[in-house]
């Protein structure tokens, strides 16, 4: 028994003569009952049927209260007795209702004017069937799902206009609803389909709220002018954007109709809306996996590897780069669709990073398998050390998107530890560069390097070395050590820039210095948490 009362009933009369589907009218009831949009559509009208004829029969029941002789008053004697005036007066009248009301309401349209087709023939068991059958060829790992749909945006205007035509008859009965009571499609289709679904499935639960999601969308070529009126009424609502191939998208058409009048609206659309000889049609089935986030650290033992892809001018310079050599094990394990690679700050091509490494994250979109133990994770490590010996991965795990954001917090806050390898030009003994190890915290005024400014905005940005420290080696080499902000450009310190960066190694030494070798040493981010070997 469908949950409805008797105020429904010129609802109900009215949305099935304007060619509403029967689950359609149950939406404009705000009936919130799920198991009456599971029901067979054929049953939920026949029992909109009896509903209605209820009313009908009340209609007959007041007619019998006429006095006989009323009824003998209104026949003539010239008239011919009719053959239906044996009939009881109930009878006659309940006759000829029956029949009235059959007109009206022997079927259902053959396209919903308001869902076009979704709530009627898309969205039953066929379509359970081939969700599950996309899911289970994609092979993803996954214990429950969300189902979403993507909907036309012209049935914001079908529906509007539908709301138009029982907004009266809301109104007289005293009823407190709004539009926003409604049921909605994308509601009432999940409704229907989440226990078909979890059939296929063999008992997957398809719920709220899950990192694995399956979607439908919806697509009807033939109505999407319906929108178009709304653009030339409402047109700071629809402004052209880069990655939108329309600009009536759902939401500005949900805009507009918030914006419009009802009399606007009635001038250009007509209420209800016209009747379609076509269903929606039902685009491919999508199946999406919320990202996985991956951190560990990383030591760079090559001085001619790049840290990501290095192209100019759209050509490639070197045949790997760090980021390729760890992604490409861990895509593999994860089954992904794609990544994001980032970490805390990044070494030049010719330096090395030694120590514990550089902090590093990345985004694995669309994975198929998501969860791995810590044995497999650490299996997956030294499949990648096995890889290359020119990179090294440790404390590599699976993390959250909330925990990588330490990882940037780190960059400008910590401080990072190098050796470099230094030529000067003047020859110089031990007693000429010691002074250099009683320097502390050192503030250097660094003007936009020319190596980068190609890719940096120019600016001048102070950064401070904290401590040095000197190891002579012959008369024009030394190694230098130095404990610096994040950010700190070391080469630049060292050879000067053209005298962008002051105070530089140059002024202290009173000679042409130059870098032959870096390497980062450390990289004082307490993030991944270590895990031990």
């Amino acid at each position: 028994m469908l949950p409805l009362k008797e105020k429904d009933k010129p609802i109900v009369e009215k949305l099935l003569t304007a060619g509403c589907c029967a689950r359609c009218v149950l939406r404009f009831c705000c009936v919130s009952v799920q198991a009456a949009y599971r029901q067979a559509q054929h049953e939920t009208l026949k029992e909109l049927q009896t509903f209605i004829m209820e009313k009908e029969n009340n209609k007959v029941q007041d007619s019998a209260d006429i006095k006989p002789h009323d009824t003998e008053l209104s026949q003539t004697v010239e008239d011919p007795p009719c053959k239906r005036a044996k009939l009881d007066p109930i009878e006659a009248v309940q006759s000829e209702t029956d029949a009235a009301a059959m007109v009206t309401l022997k079927k259902e349209p053959s396209v919903c004017v308001v869902c076009l087709g979704i709530l009627q023939d898309l969205c039953g068991p066929d379509q359970a069937v081939k969700m599950a059958e996309t899911v289970k060829a994609q092979n993803y790992e996954f214990d429950t799902l969300v189902l979403s749909v993507s909907l036309p945006a012209q049935l914001c205007v079908r529906e509007h206009s539908c709301w138009l035509h029982v907004k009266k008859e809301v109104r007289q009965k005293g009823l407190v609803l709004d539009k926003d009571d409604v049921i909605q499609v994308k509601e009432a289709f999940k409704w229907i389909m989440q226990g078909l679904v979890t059939r296929q499935l063999e008992g997957v639960a398809v719920v709220s709220k899950s990192p694995f999601e399956v979607g439908v969308e919806f697509t009807h070529p033939d109505t999407e002018s319906d929108c178009h009126f709304l653009a030339k009424c409402c047109p700071d609502c629809f402004k052209p954007t880069k990655n939108k191939q329309s600009v009536f998208t759902r939401m500005a058409v949900v805009k507009a109709l918030e914006k419009i009048s009802d009399g606007k609206f009635l001038e250009h659309y007509p209420c209800p809306p016209s009747e379609q000889s076509g269903s929606c049609t039902p685009q491919d089935i999508q199946c999406l996996h919320v990202s996985v986030f991956i951190a560990g650290r990383y030591n760079k033992f090559c001085r001619s590897l790049p840290q990501t892809p290095w192209v100019i001018d759209g050509e490639r310079r070197m045949e790997s780069s760090v980021e390729e050599l760890i992604a490409a094990p861990i895509l593999s394990a994860f089954r992904a669709d794609g990544f994001n690679f980032s970490s805390s700050g990044r070494e030049d091509v010719d330096v090395r990073t030694l120590g514990n490494g550089r902090p590093f994250a990345m985004e694995l979109l669309n994975p198929h398998r998501s969860r791995f133990s810590k044995v497999e994770m650490k299996q997956l490590q030294e499949t990648i050390n096995k890889s290359s010996d020119k990179i090294r991965v440790r404390d590599l795990q699976i993390v959250t998107r909330e925990a990588m954001s330490r990882m940037k917090e780190g960059e400008e806050e910590k401080t990072k530890s190098y050796t470099a390898l230094v030529w000067t030009q003047k020859s110089i003994e031990n007693e000429d560069i010691s002074f250099i190890n009683d320097i502390k915290d050192l503030t250097l005024d660094q003007k936009t390097p020319l190596r980068v400014l190609h890719r940096r905005a120019l600016a001048i940005r102070q950064r401070v070395i904290h401590s040095m420290n000197v190891r002579f080696v012959d008369s024009h080499h030394f190694y230098l050590g130095l404990k610096t902000q994040a950010g700190t450009y070391i080469k630049e310190f060292v050879h000067g820039d053209f005298g962008r960066t002051k105070p530089n190694l140059c002024q202290l030494l009173k000679t042409d210095t130059d870098i032959l070798e870096l390497d980062v040493e450390s990289v004082d981010v307490d993030w991944p948490p270590p895990i031990p070997e």
